[in-house]
């Protein structure tokens, strides 16, 4: 019995505000986020889980109301917490070459992957055979492409960092990844 997971990553934030888990989308991410309800309308999703963080939420909020269903959130599916340092491509490389590594108040990205595979599990588990949508972020989604392919890495990441909104299709069998197809990215420039 195959799940399809499509993991949402977020459309366009609002850089300037403070708080990360109050970040809106900018007016453009939220024109963006028709495209992602437009994309999954005829995917027959059965259920929508996202990270607690705003800008997550309302990148999939229209394609929920499209087929009635609520949103559950999941802590565990939020983003990486971030440290004092900074997040350029020296830091990027240097969390992507040792997993371990983390700014201190921050997360590294073994922390990251953990918390994300055992809220997938959990969802594989209670939600086997059907076609779900998981509304993520950058690394939380790039912690868990590493988990099931280990060659995906700091290039990988950087590859996708700035496609807000960014679609990609995982299909598994019981827990094994089976099948993954990228789908929709809108490149955009944030930094």
């Amino acid at each position: 019995m195959t799940t399809r997971i499509y993991f949402v990553r977020h459309a366009l934030p609002v850089q300037e505000h403070a708080d990360d888990r109050t970040r809106p989308l900018t007016e453009e991410g939220l024109a963006d986020s028709a495209l992602v309800r437009d994309f999954l309308r005829d995917k027959n999703i059965s259920v929508f889980y996202c990270s607690p963080y705003r800008r997550s939420l309302d990148t999939i909020r229209s394609a929920a109301a499209c087929y009635h269903k609520e949103i559950k959130t999941d802590e565990r599916l939020r983003e990486r917490e971030s440290g004092p340092g900074k997040n350029n491509y020296e830091m990027f490389r240097k969390r992507w070459e040792d997993h371990t590594f983390h700014e201190e108040g921050g997360e590294s990205i073994s922390m990251v992957r953990k918390r994300n595979i055992a809220a997938l599990t959990d969802i594989l588990g209670t939600d086997a055979g059907k076609n779900i949508v998981i509304g993520t972020h950058g690394t939380a989604l790039s912690s868990v492409l590493n988990y099931y392919d280990p060659s995906f890495s700091c290039d990988g990441f950087m590859r996708i960092i700035d496609w807000m909104p960014y679609i990609i299709e995982l299909d598994f069998d019981n827990t094994t990844l089976v099948r993954k197809t990228e789908h929709i990215h809108i490149e955009k420039q944030y930094n």
